[in-house]
This record gives C-alpha cells, sequence and structure tokens, in this order.
C-alpha cells in the first residue's frame, strides 16, 4: 500500500470519514502498534501515572472464560472513550478533570416509576459481584476484564416498565469542559450526546450488567465513572458509559454510531465473525498483551446462554 502525504491536505480530506476516525485501529489492525506494545517499545509514561479506584465490596464473582484477564495497566490506558478524545490513549490523558459525584440518573418513559435518582439510589439495594468477561471491539482488538457491577435487569425492574417498554435507550454525560473531546466537532468525532439502546429481552438478560467498576476498583473516568453498560456478546460500541439518563420507548432507539456511520455499525452489534464490517475481516482479533490473532467467536462465546434471543432472525444483517 502507498499512502501520499501533504502538509496542505487533512487527513479527513483524502480518506473516508470512517477510515480517518479510526485510523489508530487501522495501525493496530495491521500489527505495527501491537508489535510495538509487545516489545516494550511504547511510551508508558501515563500507564505509569494511572489512578487507582476506591475499593468494592464484592459479595460473589462469575467467571465466563480461562482466558488470562487484561492487565489493569492495558484496560485503564487503552481506551475508547470519545467524549476523552479519538486516540486510544486520549481518555487516560485527558479524563482528569471530569467529575463523577455528585451523580444522578433520570429514568424517563413507560414505566411506572420514573424520576431523578442519585447514584447512592441507584447502587444501595444491589450487591456487587465481579464478572470476568471478555470484550471484543468492531476494530478487531479484544480484551477480558474483571467487572464489577450488578445485573441491568435488577436495577429496571425497579423502575417497573410496563407492556409499551419494548425498548431502553441510555444517553452519556454532556460535559463538554470537562470532556475534552465533546469541544471537537465535525470531522473529527460524533454527535453528542452519546446514545445507545437494547432490546427489553437483551437487557433483563443476567449477563448483562451495570458496571461501577473493574479489578475491584471504582471506574475510573477513563473507563466509564461511575455507571457503564456491559452487554459480553456485543461489540463493545454497545457499552455506554457514564450514564445519565435511562429511556423506556416504545419503538428502538437510534444509537449514535448507527447515526453516524449505518453502514459500519448496526443496532444490535451481536459479535458474528462471519459479517465483515466495510473494510476489516471479523474472522479473528487480537488480544491486548498478544502478537498472534485468534479466532472471533459467535456472540463473543456467549452464544448458549443468547442465541435463543435472536431465534429466526438474519444475523448478517442484524449483526
Amino acid at each position: 500500500m502507498l499512502i501520499k502525504k501533504a502538509p496542505d491536505i487533512a487527513a479527513s480530506a483524502i480518506t473516508p470519514k470512517p477510515w480517518y476516525l479510526h485510523r489508530r485501529e487501522f495501525l493496530q489492525s495491521t500489527g505495527l502498534v501491537a508489535a510495538a506494545a509487545v516489545a516494550g517499545v511504547l511510551d508508558t509514561d501515563d500507564a505509569a501515572a494511572t489512578p487507582v479506584g476506591e475499593p468494592l465490596t464484592i459479595t460473589k464473582k462469575l467467571v465466563t472464560t480461562t482466558d488470562a484477564l487484561t492487565p489493569r495497566q492495558a484496560i485503564t490506558t487503552y481506551c475508547n472513550f470519545y467524549e476523552y478524545g479519538a486516540d486510544k490513549s486520549d481518555p487516560a490523558r485527558n479524563a482528569a478533570a471530569f467529575k463523577p459525584r455528585p451523580w444522578s440518573v433520570s429514568v424517563e418513559g413507560h414505566c411506572a416509576k420514573p424520576g431523578v435518582y442519585t447514584l447512592e439510589d441507584v447502587l444501595k439495594p444491589h450487591a456487587l459481584e465481579e464478572r470476568v468477561y471478555r470484550l471484543r471491539c468492531v476494530e478487531g482488538w479484544s480484551m477480558v476484564i474483571p467487572w464489577v457491577g450488578f445485573p441491568l435487569g435488577d436495577l429496571l425492574a425497579r423502575f417497573q416498565p410496563n407492556g409499551n417498554a419494548t425498548f431502553v435507550e441510555f444517553t452519556t454525560v454532556e460535559r463538554p469542559r470537562e470532556m475534552a473531546g465533546q469541544r471537537q466537532r465535525f470531522p473529527t468525532l460524533l454527535p453528542w450526546p452519546y446514545k445507545e439502546g437494547l432490546r427489553m429481552d437483551e437487557a433483563m438478560h443476567p449477563l448483562t450488567i451495570i458496571a461501577v467498576g473493574l479489578y475491584g476498583e471504582t471506574l475510573l473516568n477513563q473507563n466509564g465513572a461511575p455507571l457503564r453498560l456491559v452487554v459480553p456478546w456485543k461489540y463493545g460500541f454497545k457499552s455506554i458509559k457514564s450514564i445519565v439518563r435511562i429511556r423506556f420507548v416504545d419503538k428502538q432507539p437510534l444509537n449514535t454510531w448507527q447515526e453516524q456511520v449505518p453502514n459500519w455499525y448496526g443496532f444490535y452489534a451481536n459479535v458474528n465473525p462471519a459479517v465483515d464490517q466495510v473494510e476489516w475481516s471479523q474472522a479473528t482479533e487480537r488480544r491486548i498483551g498478544e502478537f498472534l490473532r485468534r479466532k472471533t467467536l459467535m456472540f463473543n462465546g456467549y452464544g448458549d446462554q443468547v442465541a435463543s434471543m435472536y431465534a429466526g432472525m438474519n444475523l448478517r444483517r442484524n449483526y
């Protein structure tokens, strides 16, 4: 491949927008960034300076894979959180100004108990569990993360959704003064605030959790403090972070990436290695910290637990 450069031409003007948005991921997919990381030649000053969270009390543990955990340093310094910037290192570098407390979540839509709930309201009734899950991103990299949280279904049930609630929509906080990426506009990043959605049966599935920590500590800002979604059988862009609004709706909501690049990101985001994403094969992935690629598993390896929810659906179209 011949890559031409010109100092007076912006990258966004000579490459398709999705390629420009994911330029770092392209380098990762070529093996150049991964090879440098494995060789230990990348600058790790930011990683060494990563703060720690507050310790959490964990009541039980669920391990869903025998794969080794991804090192905490990698999880907290190699992040997708565009509110802090487009590069994987931007969240850890730019998140220090964000204030995750005090916090509140607005609950709206088709439910019996709408309202504004403080973080303490949200957390108080729920015992925290450690869930060791795989996380796979569309860009072709994956991690094994010891999340700390509780079932999303337990939280949603408290608000008593009614029969019209067939989907649930989530919204990320919008604070451009504290989130550098939100101060950048087209063509660099995304329309704000960020939104994501699930079908109600997906949201109520016992594997779906609200995460409040990882590695036994509260989430750092760059990982989505104080509340984020984790759905282990879906691609990582479903993992909405810093949630401030939950809305029960009767129609499929339009999520941010689906709105921005619809031919790259579908609503369901189910991991399907048979469906390529425009320019990238999804058949294999690279685990962070490893050099060689491994085979990608259907539903990220959680098919026995979740495949029945999609019986009869076209999983090439609804990937």
